[in-house]
C-alpha cells in the first residue's frame, strides 16, 4: 500500500471506547502522509485493526497519545514489546512517541512494571508537548508538523493537528468538553476528526455530544467533520440528526476501517 505524498489518508481504526464490542475498537486513528505513517492513540484492539489494513506495527513512524485512559492507551505496552520480537520484519528505523504533559513519567512506569521488556534503546524517542504557549506545542518533521493544544478532560489531554506542507491539515480532538482552545486549533482546517461521545442529553464532563461537535465544526469553520469515540448508547440514536442542528458541512459518523482522505478546504 502506497503512502500520501501530498495529502492526509486517514483511517479509523477504532471508533469505540472502553466498552467491548465486536465491532467497535477502542479509540485509533491512522493518518498516512508525506511517506509516514503516523498513529494517534492506541487502544485495545489497534493492532489487529493495523493488520486489517496491511499496515504492520513496524510500519508505523509516530505514536501520538492524546491522554493516558485505557481505552486510548491499552495496546501500548503490547506494541512497544511486540517490536522487540527478533524476526525479518524487526523495526530498524526510530519510533517517535509524543504525548502531553507526563508521557516520560507515563512510559518509565510502564517500563518498570514490565521490568524492562519494554525498553528500546536507540530506537525510541519519546517527545512532550508542554505548557500552553504555542510555540512549544509544534514539532516539524521534514514532510509535515503537527501541533497541539490543551483541551478539558485530563491534566495530559491535548488535541493534535497535522498539517503538510501544500497546506493540507486533519484535527483530532481526543476526548474533551466543549473547547475554545480546540476551535482555535482547528480553525480552516480540512478535516475535523471529533469526539461525540454521547447524544445531545447525556452529556457528561469531559466529552461531547453531536450538536457541541457540529458547533465546534461550525465556529472553527472547517471542510469536513467526523464523528468518532462511540458509547453504545450512540448505536440506537439520530447521531447525525442531533449534529445537524448545529453543523450543515459535510458530515460522515466513523466506523472501524472508514477511510477518508483530507482535501483542501477553501473556506470564508
Amino acid at each position: 500500500m502506497s503512502v500520501a505524498k501530498n495529502n492526509i489518508a486517514v483511517t479509523i481504526l477504532g471508533s469505540g471506547t472502553c466498552v467491548p464490542s465486536l465491532a467497535r475498537s477502542a479509540s485509533a486513528v491512522l493518518m498516512e502522509t508525506g511517506g509516514k505513517r503516523l498513529l494517534f492513540d492506541i487502544g485495545p484492539g489497534t493492532m489487529r485493526r493495523l493488520l486489517e489494513t496491511g499496515v504492520t506495527i513496524h510500519d508505523i513512524d509516530c505514536l501520538f497519545i492524546s491522554h493516558f485512559h485505557p481505552d486510548h492507551t491499552g495496546e501500548l505496552a503490547s506494541f512497544l514489546f511486540a517490536t522487540k520480537y527478533p524476526d525479518a520484519s524487526t523495526r530498524k528505523k526510530p519510533l517517535v512517541l509524543c504525548g502531553g504533559p507526563g508521557l516520560t513519567s507515563f512510559y518509565r512506569a510502564l517500563a518498570d512494571v514490565y521490568r524492562g521488556w519494554l525498553d528500546l534503546p536507540d530506537i525510541l524517542d519519546i517527545r512532550e508537548f508542554n505548557g500552553d504557549d504555542p510555540e512549544a506545542q509544534a514539532i516539524s518533521f521534514d514532510e509535515f508538523s503537527v501541533s497541539a493544544a490543551r483541551v478539558v478532560h485530563r491534566p495530559e489531554s491535548i488535541a493534535f493537528r497535522v498539517e503538510t506542507p501544500h497546506g493540507i491539515s486533519a484535527v483530532l480532538s481526543g476526548d474533551t468538553e466543549y473547547s475554545e482552545n480546540l476551535v482555535l486549533l482547528a480553525r480552516q482546517t480540512d478535516l475535523l476528526i471529533c469526539e461525540a461521545a454521547l447524544p445531545d442529553g447525556m452529556e457528561v464532563p469531559g466529552h461531547m455530544t453531536p450538536s457541541l461537535a457540529g458547533k465546534t465544526a461550525s465556529e472553527a469553520g472547517v471542510g469536513s467533520l467526523v464523528l468518532s469515540h462511540f458509547y453504545p448508547e450512540c448505536d440506537h440514536s439520530d447521531m447525525e440528526g442531533q449534529c445537524r442542528k448545529t453543523w450543515d458541512g459535510p458530515l460522515l459518523l466513523a466506523v472501524d476501517l472508514l477511510k477518508i482522505n483530507a482535501r483542501k478546504h477553501i473556506g470564508p
